[in-house]
């Protein structure tokens, strides 16, 4: 059989040709990129997320965390960025219909994928819809989370701002605190789980213009987001350059820099600190949710991804470092205003960190209303780069598996998706949204994405095959992946991901956000919420074994085999040579 950097060869005269399977349609008359830089910032926009600036290296040893941070990108998760792009760009298809070209009994990992991005969509857009309400709030002489005279405050509020003399203990509350809790979440309304309340209607509005710019921006596919990438991609750095100019000429700044950078080096014998460093870089950079797999089908398929994967995963990394520096300049600048050490300030994470710490820190800026909209209008294009890139991989992934459905139907198949995540969206809305927001967190993307990962490395490496996958992407660069590449692939990346995987599960700590302690069954919904994605992949590998014909061993080869010929290419790349 011919590889597939050689022409198709010609039948030998006195055999009978055997009809070749035709590409699959998608690959014919697919919309493409009209610019490469209009990819890499698409791929950009997505890897770098809101969970760069969510800065938890202080808590796993300060700079000695960047050791396994580092450690697991090279080894575990660009490795798998680039196994993805690469992928995406040579079978031309999204996430669910691929696997007919790779594997075909695992094409439940493509189901699973798109329940897991639908769950994302489910809070992940309720955490922009509050920086919109953020950016809405900034607009005013005097920031509203800067004072305690407000209606939503309480007697526990302690300013520090413009006075002297001020004593924080364990019970005081910050006006950002109360803000947030009282006035954007009103968490006092809310008892629970158990009793969420009523929707906010002013979240449900920020809510409804986020999920109509993602609509506008998604409708008419790569044509249309590849424009906007240009706003949201590009805009955050802009935005962090200027905040840590400002932040390096705070008072106390450079305690917080010492502090971000002072490494603790017996942290790094727990196996908490290696585990956090490869959960943060495999959903930092996103290989498994199968955006990189859509937004790289729409490339020409001599594109140089490993190029694209190198610059992309580096450029994410070095976000990630930059924006510890904006954070911490102004923790130091807290912990000097407050007269308190940087442990003290640097407490939260999360979304806590986006929505307590920082804009009580840029309440008591020079210029706090200009700082404050900057900030917010960052978050806001962090966090829609990301939503684009996570419903396009549904979107191509469904388009795909059903073209003569869906091809000419794009415009009301995207409203109709977009219309699914706002109604699911409806429960974080409540006044106890904010807990349902961190029981989809951890549980709707958690493990779950992590066993998908590494049954997509495990069907790529070592059912498809490492050899005709290192072929695929000779076809398409001119050159076989190295054998640092190829280890990576077969072994050091699913073993990684495995050690994640079991670590994560034998250590649960208990939920809880804020002073409230998740309750026993709404663990057992979390479960129930990640196993509901996964379960998607067994199910499917059921299915196609009953209902495939022939003996138990013609099933298992039959599933197990790609339904195209493996030195098939698309009709577009016969004749061609690979671009050098």
């Amino acid at each position: 059989m011919a590889t597939p950097a050689e022409p198709l060869p010609r039948p030998a005269p006195t055999a009978a040709p055997s009809p070749a399977p035709l590409p699959a349609a998608p690959a014919l008359s697919r919309d493409r990129w009209r610019r490469k830089v209009d990819f890499l910032l698409s791929v950009i926009g997505f890897a770098v997320d809101l969970g760069n600036v969510w800065a938890i290296c202080y808590q796993n040893g300060g700079g000695a965390f960047l050791i396994p941070y580092t450690l697991m990108a090279i080894f575990g998760g660009v490795p798998l960025f680039y196994m993805e792009l690469a992928l995406g760009q040579f079978h031309r298809v999204g996430a669910i219909p691929i696997w007919r070209n790779i594997c075909p009994i695992f094409k439940g990992i493509g189901f699973a994928i798109c329940i897991i991005n639908l769950y994302v969509a489910f809070y992940y857009n309720t955490i922009i819809a509050w920086a919109l309400y953020y950016f809405y709030s900034s607009f005013t002489a005097t920031l509203p989370w800067t004072s305690c005279t407000n209606p939503w405050n309480t007697p526990n509020c302690t300013s520090y701002l413009g006075r002297s003399n001020i004593t924080w203990t364990k019970d005081s509350k910050s006006p950002a605190e109360e803000f947030y809790m009282r006035r954007v979440l009103v968490l006092q309304n809310s008892h629970g789980l158990d009793e969420v309340g009523g929707i906010r209607w002013h979240l449900l509005l920020c809510l409804f213009l986020i999920f109509a710019i993602v609509y506008f921006s998604l409708w008419k596919g790569v044509k249309t987001s590849g424009k906007v990438v240009w706003v949201t991609a590009t805009l955050p750095y802009v935005v962090l350059f200027i905040l840590l100019i400002r932040g390096t000429t705070l008072p106390g700044a450079w305690r917080g820099i010492v502090f971000y950078l002072r490494p603790d080096w017996e942290k790094l014998t727990s196996t908490a600190v290696w585990v956090d460093a490869a959960a943060q870089i495999f959903f930092s950079l996103g290989p498994g949710f199968g955006v990189l797999l859509a937004l790289a089908s729409y490339n020409p398929f001599h594109n140089n991804c490993y190029r694209d994967a190198m610059v992309t995963s580096i450029i994410n990394c070095l976000t990630s470092f930059l924006s510890g520096f904006v954070i911490f300049t102004v923790l130091g600048y807290m912990a000097e205003m407050r007269g308190v050490e940087v442990e003290d300030v640097a407490k939260d994470k999360g979304p806590s960190l986006l929505f307590i710490t920082y804009p009580e820190a840029i309440g008591n800026m020079v210029g706090s209303t200009f700082f404050a909209i900057l900030f917010f209008l960052m978050m806001i294009t962090l966090g829609l780069d990301s939503t684009f890139g996570g419903l396009e991989a549904v979107i191509t992934a469904i388009m795909d598996e059903y073209p003569h459905l869906l091809a000419k139907r794009r415009e009301r198949f995207v409203l109709g998706l977009i219309t699914v995540c706002f109604l699911g969206s409806l429960a974080t809305l409540t006044n106890g949204g904010s807990y349902i927001v961190k029981l989809l967190e951890e549980f709707g993307a958690g493990c779950s994405i992590l066993a998908v990962v590494l049954l997509e490395a495990i069907a790529v490496s070592w059912f498809y095959g490492i050899q005709q996958f290192c072929s695929d992407v000779k076809a398409m660069l001119g050159f076989t992946p190295g054998i640092y590449w190829q280890v990576c692939w077969v072994a050091i990346s699913p073993t990684f991901l495995a050690f994640i995987i079991v670590s994560s599960l034998l250590d649960q700590p208990p939920l809880s956000l804020f002073d409230y302690q998740y309750p026993a069954w709404s663990i057992s919904v979390g479960y129930l919420i990640g196993a509901s994605s996964f379960l998607c992949i067994p199910v499917y590998m059921a299915y196609k074994l009953v209902w495939t014909p022939g003996s138990l061993k013609q099933r298992l080869a039959v599933c197990l085999r790609p339904e195209k010929t493996k030195g098939e290419l698309p009709l577009e790349t016969v004749g061609r040579a690979p671009a050098p």
